[in-house]
């Protein structure tokens, strides 16, 4: 796939509570994109012996790199305190600097999940107060896991890249191809851009 003139991110942060949550909600983005030098930081599950290994798996046909944290991802979702959420992410992605960052939106992508609103709101409160650098930033915009048609930035997907997100959904994580996650995975991507810093703009 040939470079995308009009795309002008040479490096891309994705911040996510879960692996998985980046192919779900931005992996076309990533496929569309090659020439950028992907990084994902997963808040959960580093030490998942399921979810881990096929993460690695994942990064790996991306040709991506990332890391995994280990904040607390129990069933009962214990609510999280902000300061806790931002130090996990911190942890994981340091002083890095990348020309666009990706995100949970604050309301998440469907009724509910806290780990996602949780993640979304404390990356934003980093890029607030410029502990997260970079050109833009952008929020995933999704409702009920369906794309938002007014969300500032909408990607169609062509079939082939449909195609091969779904592979990553079902073959590489694993999850059943009638399941919530293969049903889910939305044939358009969509994100809220917030304002820009003091670095650059969106």
């Amino acid at each position: 796939m040939k470079p995308d003139p009009n795309w002008p991110y040479e490096s891309a942060l994705i911040v996510v509570a879960h692996p998985d949550d980046e192919i779900l909600w931005a992996g076309g983005t990533m496929l569309l994109h090659p020439e950028t030098r992907w990084t994902v930081a997963a808040l959960c599950r580093r030490a998942d012996p399921d979810r881990a290994p096929r993460f690695r798996a994942v990064l790996e046909y991306l040709g991506a790199s990332g890391v995994l944290g280990d904040l607390d991802d129990g069933p009962e979702q214990t609510p999280l305190s902000r300061a806790v959420v931002m130090d996990a992410a911190r942890a994981l992605v340091g002083d890095s600097y990348a020309d666009l960052i990706l995100t949970h939106g604050i309301a998440g992508e469907y009724t509910r999940h806290r780990r996602h609103e949780e993640v979304g709101a404390a990356v934003l409160a980093l890029w607030d107060v410029g502990a997260l650098r970079g050109r833009a930033l952008w929020a995933f915009a999704y409702r009920d896991a369906q794309p938002i048609a007014g969300a500032d930035v909408v990607h169609e997907l062509p079939p082939e890249i449909q195609e091969r997100k779904r592979h990553l959904v079902t073959e590489v994580y694993g999850f059943a191809p009638d399941g919530f996650e293969a049903n889910a995975a939305p044939r358009a991507e969509a994100f809220w851009r917030s304002r820009p810093t003091r670095e650059g703009r969106a």
